[in-house]
């Protein structure tokens, strides 16, 4: 029997603890915990509930000496771009927005009137999207100033969970380049660009890498949970720990890490900061080993997601992928980008708004509403592998989708169909795999990202499916 490591996955709407360790040559995973997750209105603005996801973190780890499974380490992966202000005490400074709120409209405009938006990408090459941490902390500046008068650290949500864990504070490299603030060319903070944009740059920790120690659970937290472990840094956004779980079986192939979000891209070694790149709204987020992961942010589920919930959640998605198939010559499509969809207050009355005023039928039934989110997601899909084939100069034959999305099977066939190539999906648990594997190769029991990948198709496999 292996060590046991825990991964801590916290998404949008859910976070899970899954523990992992290594019998008999294989990757063995087990869920051991599950929570609720999700953006509240609080005081006019879309908040983070920080202390209660906290709560529940260590809640989660009680179910490990539990089950009499105590973890040797443990790292915490989130989503990218908000953050957490904390004052020279360590209080938090003031709240903790969602990316979903409104309050950044506008903020594009007011950083390029410090630096244009082409300069911008050259620096960091990362996709313009108005939640991204620089346009957040511009609304700070300029709706809210006391707020960074009063903040003494910047801490990006998993690093400050691990806060919580331990009492230290680290800043980990994949979840920050998420923001717009970090430099392709020196991998760190750009720190002039924070003097151009007025950001204090005190409020900013020293960058490190996935593997990283943070440091022991603080002596209160290891009393509530029953036992002593090391948190790590991971490569702490989601999709990166997705993405390094992407068990590649062409040397160059695409990938989709699809939950809420699509992330489709591929895996390069130098960034692509051209004027051409920033127009195509690709970005060169950062990955493990100092990897760029070259993708477009695309809406995923969250569309299928909505109108489930707007059924009253009476379907599967299973299910909801059946009725889409029964509709699959329903004629409309939508653009999955539109800001429309970010965050309406009634998904469904917004796809048919949309199809409405752009004279086409307008879907009424699950079945109708889930076929034009489908078939529209796929051909996205599409039009977005092209355009990476075209600015990559390298052709892909294959496209390896993993995250929760791999499993839905009627949209894995459209993508295949629809883009004429060959798709791998799975494993459906890649971001709380690719947690596990940093933090098993640290231990030595994987000896490098290679082993790792090879170890994850052969403990997961994927299926199939054939243009």
């Amino acid at each position: 029997m292996g060590e046991y490591f825990l991964a801590v996955d916290i998404g949008a709407s859910s976070g899970r603890h899954i523990l992992g360790s290594i019998q008999g040559g294989k990757i063995v995973i087990e869920e051991v915990y599950r929570f609720e997750n999700g953006m509240a209105k609080k005081d006019g603005h879309l908040q983070w509930d920080v202390d209660h996801l906290a709560k529940e973190i260590i809640a989660g780890m009680r179910k490990c000496r539990e089950a009499g499974k105590i973890p040797v380490t443990m790292g915490i992966d989130t989503w990218g771009v908000d953050y957490v202000l904390l004052d020279k005490d360590d209080k938090i400074a003031a709240n903790t927005y969602g990316y979903r709120d409104g309050r950044t409209k506008g903020m594009d405009e007011e950083v390029y009137r410090f630096i244009p938006l082409d300069q911008l990408y050259e620096r960091n090459g990362i996709q313009k999207q108005i939640f991204n941490t620089v346009y957040q902390l511009m609304a700070a500046k300029v709706q809210e100033p006391e707020t960074l008068e009063r903040a003494d650290s910047l801490l990006m949500m998993p690093d400050y969970f691990n806060f919580v864990l331990t009492g230290i504070k680290k800043s980990e490299y994949t979840n920050a380049t998420t923001g717009q603030l970090v430099n392709v060319k020196t991998n760190d903070w750009d720190w002039e660009l924070m003097d151009i944009l007025g950001f204090p740059k005190k409020i900013f920790r020293p960058l490190s890498m996935p593997g990283t120690v943070v440091g022991d659970l603080k002596e209160e937290v290891a009393k509530e949970v029953g036992y002593q472990c090391k948190v790590m840094q991971i490569a702490s956004h989601d999709t990166a720990s997705a993405v390094l779980a992407v068990p590649s079986l062409e040397e160059e192939s695409l990938y989709i890490s699809s939950g809420t979000w699509s992330l489709l891209g591929t895996e390069i070694k130098e960034p692509i900061c051209t004027k051409e790149s920033m127009e195509k709204n690709f970005t060169n987020e950062g990955g493990f080993d100092y990897r760029f992961r070259y993708l477009k942010n695309i809406m995923g589920l969250w569309m299928i997601q909505s109108v489930r919930h707007e059924f009253d959640d009476a379907y599967s998605f299973a299910e909801i992928c059946s009725q889409a198939e029964e509709e699959k010559g329903f004629p409309s499509r939508v653009d999955v980008n539109d800001d429309c969809f970010l965050a309406p207050a009634n998904m469904t009355k917004e796809i048919q708004s949309y199809c409405e005023r752009t004279g086409q039928e307008i879907p009424k039934t699950l079945g109708q509403l889930a076929t034009v989110v489908y078939q529209s997601l796929a051909e996205c899909y599409a039009k977005a592998f092209a355009d990476v084939e075209k600015l990559t100069g390298k052709k892909y034959r294959a496209v390896n989708i993993v995250g929760g999305g791999s499993n839905a099977a009627y949209l894995n066939e459209l993508t295949a169909v629809k883009s004429g190539r060959i798709v791998y999906a799975g494993p459906g648990e890649a971001t709380a795999i690719g947690n596990l594997a940093v933090q098993m190769m640290e231990a030595g029991e994987l000896s490098g990202l290679q082993e790792a990948r090879k170890c994850i198709f052969d403990s997961f496999g994927v299926k199939e499916y054939q243009a």
